[in-house]
């Protein structure tokens, strides 16, 4: 990925994995909206979205919890939680430069705050965990890029309805 000052919605999708409709239906419903939104131009058109290199990162994770199951409601009340209640964006969270750092076991999300303590951000995140013995098995929540899955080549490829000759 080469570091750039803002990205388009294209080159979002090509790295994150997400769809540019996806990318469109979170910024009008407020769950992600880019730094340079979308306007209309003189000529009757539209700009496209452009995001920062730092809400690319965000992204990165958002699509990544979308692969692994969590519904948009949870990841919204994930990045609520995050400003309620920490005053942190997901970036800082996920990258290690603040306070809380986030975990994942596969079903919750969790933080850890500086001072040790754990929260469920998607059950109570005021309410801290107790955790009793050896820290719990999660595995940190970060920034991952999209590995693109090869395509199959197209003399593999038969055409409908035609079985595969048996030998």
């Amino acid at each position: 990925m080469k570091l750039k000052g803002h990205y388009s919605s294209r080159e979002v999708a090509a790295e994150t994995g997400l769809t540019a409709r996806q990318l469109q239906w979170w910024d009008r419903r407020g769950l992600f909206v880019p730094s340079v939104p979308s306007h209309r131009t003189p000529a009757g058109g539209y700009t496209e979205r452009r995001y920062t290199p730092i809400e690319l990162i965000e992204l990165l994770v958002l699509a990544d919890l979308r692969r692994r199951g969590f519904s948009l409601a949870r990841i919204r009340r994930l990045l609520a939680a995050l400003r309620s209640r920490f005053r942190v964006r997901l970036f800082d969270a996920v990258e290690g430069s603040g306070d809380v750092t986030l975990f994942v076991d596969g079903l919750d999300i969790y933080a850890r705050t500086a001072g040790g303590e754990y929260f469920n951000l998607l059950a109570n995140p005021r309410q801290p965990l107790l955790v009793l013995g050896q820290e719990p098995k999660l595995r940190r929540l970060t920034a991952r890029e999209q590995t693109a899955k090869p395509k199959p080549a197209r003399a593999a490829m038969r055409p409908r309805g035609k079985a595969a000759p048996r030998a």
